[in-house]
């Protein structure tokens, strides 16, 4: 099984001290055939220097500005898919894992070929025995993903394997001929859905995603945002909602989405009232800007505002 070649994708954007540390939990992993590929994302600090400084068995990829989620790691994609990757890990800098990690996830890989993603259980950095993802699914209804077991104490109640629609791209290992008939990740969302796009390109092409809850990592929730409700985590999930629901509205049919839409715009209404009540006025300004630029998106002559 350690004959195929994996490379770990790593995005840094001016978050030397987290990349640093992901990089340092790889080093006593059991899988040995891997390469560390680390794409610095526009950084403005000193951070590339420190990275070449400090991952001195890492691959370092400077970019000039700075190209989000999606674009950062197609950076990566590229370079892993020219140099021969059998397998590409994609994996947050704010994460750390356990040393069988790799191991559970690329033997999983290896027992079907229609297996495109293998994913794992993902716990809190701060609260490790709380469970922060263990597979997760699509809602097609309120065009949102679901973090099974969010939460949640981890007492092995999500313990088995199984077959999911989503997974997360804070770790996420991808077969090397998904990239090839799939494409990259969709650069644009900028941050935030561009995981949910690609998922839902793999399982249409016949693709497996599986979820391996022998593989375990500890994620840093929010770190590089802000906070899942920070304003700027707020801003592009509402924005990109909208794009993701323009994208794949034929999913539910023209009646379906019609409610589709209006329970969006309820719920979104609620939520800001909730934000004014407790005075997080900027919150509330936030999903208002991501809902106005997706509506200008949805409107836009691409695709069309038919519903």
């Amino acid at each position: 099984m350690d004959e195929r070649e994996i490379f770990i994708l790593i995005v840094n954007c001016s978050n030397y001290t987290n990349t640093v540390e992901c990089v340092e939990s790889l080093k006593d992993i059991e899988y040995e055939n891997y390469r560390i590929v680390i794409v610095d994302d526009g950084s403005f600090s000193d951070s590339y220097n420190k990275l070449k400084e400090k991952c001195l068995n890492c691959v370092i990829i400077r970019s000039e500005r700075n190209l989000w989620f999606a674009g950062g790691n197609n950076v990566g994609i590229k370079y892993a898919l020219a140099n021969g990757a059998d397998y590409i890990l994609l994996l947050n800098n704010d994460t750390i894992v356990e040393k069988d990690f790799l191991t559970h996830m690329v033997k999983t890989a290896e027992e079907d070929e229609r297996i495109g993603i293998v994913g794992c259980k993902i716990n809190y950095y701060e609260k490790r025995d709380y469970i922060w993802f263990a597979g997760g699914k699509i809602d097609w209804f309120k065009f949102r993903i679901k973090h099974i077991g969010q939460k949640e104490i981890d007492r092995g109640q999500y313990d088995k394997k199984t077959d999911i629609t989503f997974m997360t791209g804070c770790c996420m290992l991808i077969r090397r001929k998904v990239f090839e008939k799939v494409g990259l990740l969709p650069e644009e969302y900028f941050m935030y859905f561009e995981d949910v796009d690609f998922c839902v390109r793999v399982l249409e092409e016949g693709f497996r995603i599986i979820y391996e809850p022998k593989a375990k990592i500890y994620h840093k929730v929010g770190f590089s945002s802000g906070g899942e409700e920070s304003p700027f985590a707020l801003k592009w999930n509402n924005r990109n909602r909208i794009l993701f629901m323009k994208k794949y509205k034929s999913k539910v049919g023209k009646r379906k989405f019609v409610f589709s839409l209006l329970f969006f715009f309820v719920t979104r209404c609620i939520r800001m009232i909730q934000f004014l009540l407790k005075g997080e006025r900027e919150k509330t300004r936030a999903i208002i800007k991501g809902i106005k630029e997706g509506l200008v998106i949805y409107c836009s002559k691409a695709g069309g505002s038919d519903i």
